[in-house]
């Protein structure tokens, strides 16, 4: 027996205790992952009106009913692309370089350069949630999200072993963060702080001087800050979107966003993030973001062809003509049910009193 076998053997279990009954449970990490939406949604049974068709409100799908659709010249670059035959295999990990690079030019400002090595390309912005929490966070740690807030952050956070903080929304003061209560759920285990801006499920677009109230708390408290701007192209008319990280030359930011809502392709599967750090101290924090990118093996790998035409040439008039859509429908909303928070984006609110 050669030396090198034998020190296997040598290290093997000498345990004898094995299995007697077939009985496989769940993981832990698949006991703790619960979707409260897809909870209720995937197991709702409920007798409609026979004689109304039933509208669903409960999942944020622009494609369900028809009315909202891709623009035409997304989806002849996406037919260029297939019969290109040039995106059929795997792209690397985190996307290819000129998907990243496009994605870089149309959010690149003078006061949040980006290149693309600075863009992680994910299956989605749910993926790009994962990935940021995942690379932030360790189980025993803690992440402080909003209430109310979508219910997918806290469905990432738990399922790894993450304790989940909620910090107040305010809805007197248009949903802006509680920031006292915010501050005061820091401690030396909290990992970071995500903003939803503009916000789901409450509508609302958060102000400069607001955005900024946020970066001096985080700063104080040397917290990174993962940024859902997924909705950032849907604001109405009057009401500015600042990307955070535009604010800030000391607060490191994961900006994530996505093609999903704004080009009514959430089917299509690719998202982003944006890392903003202007002063390198996510060295370590970038490479296990793009670690954590290998897990799937990538994106997309046809969209990321299409991605360059889309995001540079799709006519104006799809964006007008979309947010015309949303805002007209949102108005009409507010008229029947009356009494509705301030009309931002693409969200309402409102809230209930109810006697027990």
């Amino acid at each position: 027996m050669s030396a090198a076998a034998k020190t296997t053997n040598d290290s093997a279990p000498t345990s004898t205790a094995r299995r007697v009954a077939w009985h496989i449970p769940a993981s832990q990490v698949a006991q703790r992952t619960l979707n409260p939406i897809r909870q209720i949604v995937d197991h709702m049974k409920i007798a409609p009106n026979k004689d109304k068709e039933m509208i669903s409100l409960s999942i944020g799908d622009p494609t369900i009913y028809g009315n909202f659709d891709i623009d035409e010249f997304a989806n002849e670059a996406m037919i260029k692309v297939i019969k290109s035959k040039r995106s059929n295999g795997y792209p690397p990990s985190f996307g290819y370089q000129h998907a990243r690079a496009s994605i870089a030019a149309k959010y690149t400002i003078p006061t949040a350069p980006l290149t693309a090595n600075d863009v992680i390309i994910g299956s989605g912005a749910s993926d790009a949630l994962n990935i940021c929490i995942t690379g932030l966070c360790d189980s025993g740690t803690n992440i402080l999200l909003p209430r109310p807030g979508f219910p997918l952050y806290e469905t990432l956070a738990t399922s790894k072993g993450i304790e989940v903080r909620y910090y107040n929304l305010l809805p007197e003061k248009n949903w802006e963060v509680d920031l006292g209560h915010l501050e005061s759920l820091v401690d030396d285990k909290t990992s970071c702080i995500l903003v939803n801006n503009p916000s789901n499920p409450c509508g609302s677009v958060y102000t400069r001087p607001h955005l900024e109230q946020i970066l001096a708390l985080c700063a104080r408290h040397h917290l990174p800050v993962i940024s859902d701007e997924i909705y950032d192209g849907l604001p109405f008319a009057g009401n500015v979107f600042h990307p955070i990280a535009s604010l800030t030359d000391e607060v490191p930011v994961l900006a994530v966003g996505g093609i999903a809502k704004q080009y009514c392709v959430p089917g299509w599967r690719v998202g982003w993030i944006l890392i903003h750090d202007r002063n390198d101290v996510l060295k370590e924090a970038r490479q296990g973001l793009i670690s954590l990118s290998q897990l799937i093996l990538g994106a997309n790998s046809l969209v990321q062809g299409a991605l360059p035409e889309i995001l540079h040439n799709t006519p104006q008039k799809f964006y007008d003509d979309t947010l015309a859509q949303l805002e007209a429908r949102i108005q009409l909303t507010d008229g029947k049910l009356g009494d509705l928070m301030p009309l931002r984006s693409c969200f309402i609110s409102t809230i209930l009193s109810i006697s027990t």
